[in-house]
């Protein structure tokens, strides 16, 4: 199928709009439709490209049946053929094709300069999406001097201030190879004023290939493309500190929880990344359901999801503090070593019923696609739902453990857990609703993961690390910390890979991590006051 071939029930509906706004009548001469019809691609193109400079909305039906193989010319009368009804090209009355009428073929070229001069005669539809659609399609082509009278028309006319600030970038495109210095040398000076990277790159290869040989233009072009390079650097800059707040929402969300289970109970659980993991596995199990079973209501399956990812993670921790957890607390080696091996009991029980290899979690409708802020950033619907989602996370956080009667115990047990259990409070009861909250705040970390990146197996493995570097730099025990550290990281994190790659800037960070702990052993925000149990 070919590209014209895609565009062609559209076109129709266009064609067959301005065909009852006036029919064929004065939109074409004679002469000219059977220039436009009959001849060399040369001749055909230029007196198309003079027909189509009238600005003529009159001769959209006929270059549209050109494009559908729908004209015939026999002894100089030009005729156009739909479902077995041949009218005349020039008077739209119903006419006879004589015997022996040939087809007019187009080739390539041909095809390519109808395509373009009927999307140029859309720039005067009443539609704006039409227009709109107009402008993008004579974007893609190479616009020449011929056509841009009909461009000029197009901006004088235009109200929509976007597409008339995209037809005047087109016209400078096209002026910038102008024959007349003047006009090169003005476009060159319009195309400054241009936000496009695509203008970057027209800019540089007239410098680069050396196609302007003016020094006086040269200069001019040099310094169009430097003013957008400079604005199109802000674009970058912006989307790297973007991009590092929305790896730091990340990690926080993957980090409150061991803020938790390490931070207040001092437990070093390997497994916490696997806790992540099956968040993100309960999220694709939650989408197949609403798929099979609620197909109508699929985009709403997150907000299903985010509660069963956190009680499921929730569930496997209580379960995992009661059976092992629960007897080896104040033996931190012992711990580290439990945690770990029930991290690998966890990803092959998830190999052994999911698989080995990554499955599909599809973002719902409302979180695709992205906001576009300025032409080469964009910022995607599903991190901004991440960074909001972990501020709601936090925010649900810390009024559990500051404000409320379970937030108390747990602060209470963790300072002093004798005295605690002198006054009446559970502590074994505490321990594993603690550590229950921390897994399903780590399974709500898995659900936002699944929104931005592969599930697999593994998925846990990659942020565990992480996790406790955010925890230790923020300081034990502070949920402030954890915030700062974990934005702080993502974006230095960001920033030292857009200098020195991936790889470097991960080792780059943890040596400054390790020089900073040396220094500063608790971390950003210490504990304040003095421990209960010295």
């Amino acid at each position: 199928m070919t590209t014209g071939s895609l565009f062609r029930p559209f076109l129709r509906s266009i064609a067959i709009s301005l065909l009852a706004l006036g029919g064929f009548a004065h939109a074409l001469t004679a002469e000219q439709a059977r220039a436009i019809a009959a001849g060399d691609s040369d001749e055909r193109i230029a007196a198309l490209d003079a027909a189509v400079a009238s600005g003529d909305l009159q001769l959209a039906p006929f270059v549209q049946a050109l494009l559908d193989d729908e004209v015939k010319v026999a002894g100089g009368q030009v005729y156009v053929v739909h479902d077995d009804k041949a009218t005349d090209a020039v008077t739209g009355a119903a006419a006879t094709v004589p015997e022996g009428a040939e087809d007019v073929n187009n080739n390539n070229r041909m095809r390519g300069a109808l395509q373009s001069a009927l999307a140029a005669l859309r720039l005067y539809s009443t539609d704006v999406a039409q227009r709109r659609a107009a402008v993008g399609e004579l974007a893609k082509s190479a616009l020449d001097e011929s056509q841009l009278p009909l461009v000029e028309q197009a901006i004088s006319a235009e109200t929509d201030p976007a597409l008339k600030d995209a037809l005047q970038r087109m016209r400078a495109t096209a002026l910038v190879s102008a024959s007349d210095k003047a006009k090169r040398l003005a476009a060159a000076l319009e195309l400054g004023a241009s936000r496009q990277p695509e203008v970057a790159g027209l800019l540089q290869d007239r410098l680069a290939a050396g196609a302007e040989t003016d020094p006086e233009v040269r200069v001019a072009l040099q310094a169009s493309l430097d003013t957008v390079r400079g604005r199109l650097a802000w674009g970058e800059r912006l989307g790297v500190i973007f991009s590092g707040i929305s790896l730091g929402s990340v990690l926080l969300l993957a980090a409150l929880g061991l803020a938790i289970t390490y931070g207040l109970m001092g437990v070093i659980n390997m497994a916490h990344g696997e806790l992540m993991m099956i968040g993100a596995y309960a999220t694709f199990v939650v989408q197949n359901l609403f798929r099979h079973y609620l197909p109508g209501l699929f985009d709403a399956y997150v907000v299903v999801a985010i509660p069963v990812a956190f009680l499921v993670s929730g569930a496997v921790g209580a379960v995992m503090e009661r059976t092992v957890i629960r007897f080896l607390y104040g033996r931190p080696l012992e711990t580290l070593l439990a945690t770990w091996g029930i991290s690998l009991v966890l990803m092959q029980g998830v190999r052994s019923i999911f698989g080995a290899q990554n499955v599909l979690v599809e973002n719902p409708a409302w979180l695709s696609g992205g906001v576009a802020v300025l032409s080469n950033l964009v910022l995607p619907y599903n991190r901004i739902a991440i960074i909001v989602f972990a501020g709601l996370v936090l925010a649900g956080v810390a009024l559990l453990i500051g404000r409320t009667r379970l937030g108390l115990f747990v602060r209470g047990v963790t300072q002093n857990r004798r005295m605690a259990s002198c006054v009446g409070v559970d502590t074994a009861r505490i321990d594993t609703l603690a550590f229950s909250l921390g897994a399903g705040i780590a399974g709500l970390a898995g659900c936002a993961l699944s929104q931005i990146g592969n599930v697999g197996p593994d998925l846990g493995q990659s942020y565990i690390v992480d996790s406790f570097l955010v925890v230790v730099f923020g300081g034990v025990g502070q949920l402030a910390g954890t915030v700062v550290a974990g934005l702080g990281l993502g974006i230095v994190d960001k920033l030292l890979e857009g200098w020195q790659g991936a790889v470097l800037a991960k080792i780059m960070v943890l040596v400054l991590i390790v020089i900073f702990i040396q220094k500063r052993p608790s971390g950003l925000f210490a504990m304040k006051g003095r421990s209960a149990e010295a």
